[in-house]
């Protein structure tokens, strides 16, 4: 457990989710975001770490993610949202299954995160995006539309809304935020929709939270952050990070403090 005050705090377990989550307080969280295996078929591996990323079959992959959701959604409060990130693979078989939890009714959004990095084939058209799966378990779910710069010459140097299409690059090879663990996504993206799900002071879960981005982004935004990865390696990532976030945040609470006496 990371304090650094009474308003903004970091929790980070290590351990499978499924097993961790018994003993969340339930009805506790506002947004949980999911950045599960893939079922890739292989193991990932970068500087700061690696994870296997593979299943019997499908259908064990969907078990193996249905067994963790169960417990999941156990501990999201009545008007609460989900995020699941998927990939081609099985977003079709997942959004089947958060039917079947939550009920077809409790679907919002299929947002498209196109990073447009990546390679392409002689024999179908590249593959460029990422699946992110937008339920919520009650009509009243928090939700502040975000902004993004306008691209049309009409709008230019304006702001609009951001619609289901999400612009935002990976990481490339010598971004800052880099860490070294394998498939760390932007913190633009967990920006993006953290500031859009997650209401200020509220509670964000990441069950799969690898290197930390959702943590980061949640501290940013002035929320609770729980995170828990089976991996080692990915937690003291993640504690590094937030503690970071903390340091920095309290640096500036202290300098602003100061030039206001």
């Amino acid at each position: 457990m990371i304090t650094s005050d009474t308003t903004t705090r970091v929790d980070l377990r290590c351990g499978d989710c499924r097993d961790v989550l018994e003993h969340l307080a339930p009805n506790s969280v506002d947004l949980v975001y999911l950045d599960p295996p893939f079922n890739t078929g292989r193991s990932h591996h970068a500087a700061a770490g690696r994870y296997d990323d593979s299943f019997a079959s499908t259908e064990a992959y969907v078990q193996f993610l249905r067994e963790r959701l169960e417990v999941v959604l156990r501990t999201l409060h009545d008007h609460a949202v989900i995020l699941v990130h998927v990939d081609w693979r099985t977003s079709h078989h997942v959004r089947l299954l958060l039917d079947d939890l939550l009920g077809a009714e409790a679907f919002v959004n299929h947002l498209i995160w196109r990073y447009g990095l990546g390679g392409s084939s002689p024999r179908r058209f590249a593959r460029k995006h990422d699946d992110i799966l937008f339920y919520a378990t009650g009509p009243k779910y928090h939700f502040d539309p975000p902004l993004v710069p306008a691209t049309s010459q009409r709008m230019r140097g304006q702001m609009k809304k951001a619609t289901d299409v999400l612009d935002i690059p990976s990481i490339n090879n010598m971004a800052r935020e880099r860490v070294g663990y394998p498939t760390q996504k932007p913190i633009a993206l967990l920006n993006l929709l953290v500031s859009a799900c997650a209401p200020p002071g509220g509670t964000v879960l990441d069950p799969f939270c690898g290197s930390g981005t959702t943590l980061v982004a949640a501290l940013e935004h002035g929320c609770h952050a729980i995170g828990i990865d089976r991996n080692p390696d990915a937690i003291l990532i993640a504690q590094d990070r937030c503690h970071t976030v903390l340091r920095d945040a309290m640096h500036t609470k202290t300098q602003t403090g100061r030039s206001s006496r």
